[in-house]
């Protein structure tokens, strides 16, 4: 493929980026489209090296009317919007969807065949999809910065793209849809792109359901297909029918940690909702099925269900419908909170599956098989997929509020102060509860504001089906007696549910623990007698990394996951790796594929959970054809993962990465930690403070309000350091390691080896190296220049940036590389044609930060407006900031 970008999708940009020039126009005249085109021609020339260019765009920028400055940022951000769509649609149309770096794009069919030529039958390549169980957790946190009215007008721009690219035969449909085209990018720039108000997880839950709506419920279905004829032609037999290897799951709504918006009444709304959503979509499959499924040959099972009718399949068909209409009405009285007296509805995934499988069963009885794998087949497909709740709702909560429940619960009964015993009698105590038939909860117990809400998640949890929740996820896990606290509040409060408890161990420390800590819970034969021999356990990326640095919280988290496979595998228990990982490299980002891959030997094993959150929702599922691609990616990479695991790393590459992890470790905590500097340098240099004003999503920017860098989340954390093109949460400490072995004998040779033929450390560098190419430390620089007047903050300022360069140095001489990029010439063009855009929002934030500093935050509220831009622009055009 040549190196520049593929035809169709500079013709695109061409297309959309005309549009909106002429709607520009005709709002505000072709004077200031001719600004915005001057300022983009300083950017594109200032990229090339020509430092007056530079200087010439600072000043044309700062010399800007401040009535220009809004429409100015709205117009490079919308543009950047647009880039965005043209990309999207070409890797949907052209496969693409993880990267443009040539080989790397797993198809399944060759990889069915590379698994049969090493020796796995063709039965056995049907069993390790059926059973294979991979979760997508769709997550809300706050780095989707684009408002949902947008990114509905965003989809129906690409439709028109598609129209336009196939109407050469039809000219007249190629000028509708270039007319619609216009309108819906005059729409967009006549639409507010920030959100006037932050949204609730009740918000964050619908949009969730509106992905499922337009793009999975068409997606899955189309997956399973292609599915079933690659098995055909390979093993010929289909997938079974109740096979589901990619399901979906949800925290948008259940995701209570350190964010006081969601609460047990908005759990169960969520849910509701689900229900609701679900029931929706079920009664537009089922009104098709009635539609068409007229025949009248029956085998004698549906006839005898359907009783002495003519058309029997109609028949079981209405009498879902009638069930799906009263179920849909019960959840809308149940969520306006009135008293619902209608006819019985359908309440698990079984009631409504079974019926759908006894009329296949009997058409393919009669032989009309033709028919019944048509839209019949789909939607068993759906059913088994989605259920009845259209997902799994996971609920999190931090391991600190469980312990305060069970104190408060122990003080008042007389029994003692629980968070003053040591870890052996907490396990006592709490096993000796689990093992009691007598309640412990007093019935009529006072207990705080915050107790009582944890409490009511449980009860909330207790009126619920099995089968409408996920995994109960303890943050900040660090013993035994944070999972055995939930499993008795869940025995206390739960009901007949019991939900999967997976602590989740995201610090440093607690990722060295975490073999150790699951061991000894594996020990209690109470503990096993409640899990059926099968154990979740999740590994945080977001946090570990703002700990420890990049590299040794990477390395640490592949050390954790040995050790629980080990222990696991000793203890007999079946184990699923729930992996914690957000957009950014910094958050444990990077195409699915190579990641998965990456990981330790064993470690799927047939079963992977993963979060895909934010933006990378919509970029790897707003769009059927996208969707079907990261289905297919997924499934490629655990079958891949589970039939032809990765080979062990050698003695001497763990040692290797010991090294360098300690010695990254020690840089990272020497800057971040322990300079005094540090922190006002990044509150002085970043839009951190600013940050809270984009109303990105439900949650709090920080943990707690009061505290420095360690109270903020990882999330906004990793956002800061990208507005400025210092990305530093992903590479700091990694360039000390680095160019100290190449200093050492053979450091080159054994670094080059394991880059070769380890999949972790290869695609560690790989994931480095695109963030070393996304990265400037050019316009980091300028910010400082801007926004920094003390002489030890620059000084801090320019020393990290020297880090930067050596560790630049450090990565192309492992790779033996001239420049950055040079085998994936595509993604370096994609990021080059955004710069000239993105540059320009890079010296407005700068300039606006510095005047809102100077206001002491009292700016008009029109350059509030046109900062929050900035960043929702430069987000936009760097695709995964957080």
């Amino acid at each position: 493929m040549s190196h520049d970008l593929h035809e169709s999708l500079r013709d695109n940009v061409r297309i959309l980026g005309d549009s909106l020039g002429r709607t520009i126009a005709d709002d505000l005249g072709q004077t200031f489209v001719d600004k915005i085109e001057t300022i983009r021609a300083h950017a594109k020339r200032g990229r090339q090296g020509d430092s007056l260019q530079q200087r010439e765009l600072i000043e044309y920028l700062r010399d800007l009317p401040e009535q220009d400055l809004l429409p100015v940022t709205r117009a490079f951000n919308q543009f950047l919007n647009l880039a965005n769509i043209a990309e999207q649609h070409y890797r949907a149309r052209f496969r693409r969807v993880e990267d443009y770096k040539p080989g790397s794009q797993p198809v399944l069919g060759e990889l069915l065949e590379r698994a049969q030529q090493a020796g796995n039958s063709p039965r056995k390549l049907v069993e390790t999809l059926a059973n294979m169980r991979v979760e997508l957790v769709l997550t809300a946190h706050p780095t989707e910065v684009i408002r949902r009215t947008l990114i509905q007008k965003y989809d129906a721009i690409d439709e028109c793209l598609t129209a336009i690219e196939s109407s050469d035969d039809y000219p007249e449909r190629g000028t509708r849809a270039q007319g619609r085209l216009e309108e819906l990018i005059s729409q967009a720039w006549h639409t507010d792109e920030i959100r006037h108000e932050r949204p609730t997880p009740v918000d964050e839950a619908k949009w969730g359901f509106a992905v499922i709506e337009n793009s999975l419920w068409q997606a899955v279905p189309d997956f399973h297909r292609d599915l079933d004829n690659l098995l055909l032609d390979t093993a010929g037999e289909r997938l079974p029918l109740d096979a589901a290897p990619i399901r979906y799951a949800s925290w948008m709504g259940g995701d209570r940690d350190g964010n006081p918006n969601v609460t047990a009444r908005v759990t169960r709304e969520v849910l509701l909702l689900g229900r609701w959503m679900a029931a929706d979509l079920y009664l537009r499959d089922l009104e098709q099925l009635k539609t068409e499924l007229s025949m009248w040959k029956a085998n004698s099972a549906l006839k005898a269900e359907a009783g002495d009718v003519a058309e029997p399949y109609r028949e079981i068909i209405k009498r879902l419908l009638a069930k799906m209409e009263a179920t849909r009405e019960w959840a809308k009285a149940e969520l306006e909170g009135r008293l619902y007296n209608g006819g019985p509805i359908i309440e698990t995934r079984d009631q409504l599956y079974a019926p759908l499988l006894a009329c296949y069963r009997s058409l393919c009885d009669v032989g009309l098989d033709t028919i019944a794998n048509g839209a019949l087949l789909d939607t068993l497909r759906r059913v088994a997929v989605f259920g009845v709740t259209l997902t799994k709702l996971d609920l999190r909560q931090e391991a600190s509020r469980h312990a305060q429940v069970i104190e408060e619960l122990t003080s008042t009964l007389g029994l003692g102060h629980y968070r003053e015993w040591d870890e052996a009698q907490r396990q006592v105590f709490l096993l000796a509860e689990l093992a009691s038939r007598r309640p412990l909860i007093p019935r009529r117990w006072e207990c705080s504001a915050e107790s009582r809400e944890v409490l009511d998640t449980f009860r909330v949890i207790a009126k619920e089906q099995n089968e409408a929740l996920g995994t109960y996820i303890i943050s900040m896990a660090a013993e035994p007696s944070d999972v055995l606290t939930v499993a008795l509040l869940m025995k206390e409060v739960g009901g007949q549910v019991t939900l999967p408890i997976a602590p989740l161990f995201e610090t440093l420390n607690d990722l060295d623990h975490a073999g150790d800590v699951v061991d000894q819970l594996l020990a209690i034969p109470g503990y096993r007698a409640l899990i059926d021999d099968r154990q979740e356990v999740m590994i945080g990326y977001s946090d570990s990394a703002k700990d420890a640095g990049q590299l040794a919280a990477a390395w640490a988290q592949y050390r954790a996951q040995e050790s629980l496979v080990n222990v696991c595998n000793r203890h007999g228990v079946d184990l699923t790796l729930f992996h914690g990982r957000g957009g950014t490299v910094g958050r444990g980002g990077g195409p699915a594929h190579a990641a998965i891959l990456s990981q330790p030997p064993g470690s799927v094993n047939g079963s992977l959970r993963v979060t895909e959150q934010g933006e990378m929702i919509r970029f790897k599922f707003g769009q059927p054809d996208i969707a079907l691609r990261s289905m297919e990616i997924y499934a490629c990479a655990v079958l891949e993962a589970t039939l032809l695991p990765p080979r062990t790393p050698e003695p001497h590459w763990r040692e290797e990465m010991d090294q360098l992890a300690k010695v990254a470790h020690g840089a990272y905590v020497g800057v971040v930690r322990e300079d005094p500097d540090f922190v006002p340098y990044f509150r002085a240099v970043t839009p951190e403070g600013a940050l809270g004003r984009l109303p990105l999503g439900s949650r709090p920017t920080k943990r707690r309000q009061d505290g420095g860098v360690e109270t903020l989340r990882a999330i906004p954390w990793i956002f800061a350091w990208t507005q400025i093109r210092l990305m530093l949460p992903a590479w700091l400490g990694s360039g000390e390691a680095f160019s100290r072995r190449l200093e050492q004998p053979g450091g080159r040779d054994v670094l080059q080896e394991m880059r070769n033929e380890w999949p972790f450390f290869g695609t560690y560098l790989d994931m480095l190296e695109m963030l070393l190419a996304k990265a400037d430390v050019a316009i980091s620089a300028y910010y400082e220049h801007r926004l920094v007047d003390e002489p030890a903050l620059k000084a801090l300022g320019k020393q990290l940036r020297q880090r930067f360069a050596t560790l630049e140095e450090a990565v192309l001489d492992i790779l033996q590389q001239e420049k950055l990029l040079e085998n994936t010439p595509l993604i370096r063009q994609a990021i080059d044609v955004r710069n000239p855009y993105i540059d320009p929002l890079h010296g407005l934030q700068a300039e606006l930060l510095q005047r809102n500093r100077d206001a002491d935050g009292a700016i008009s509220a029109d350059l509030s407006r046109a900062l929050m831009v900035t960043m929702a622009g430069i987000a936009a055009g760097l695709r995964n900031t957080g």
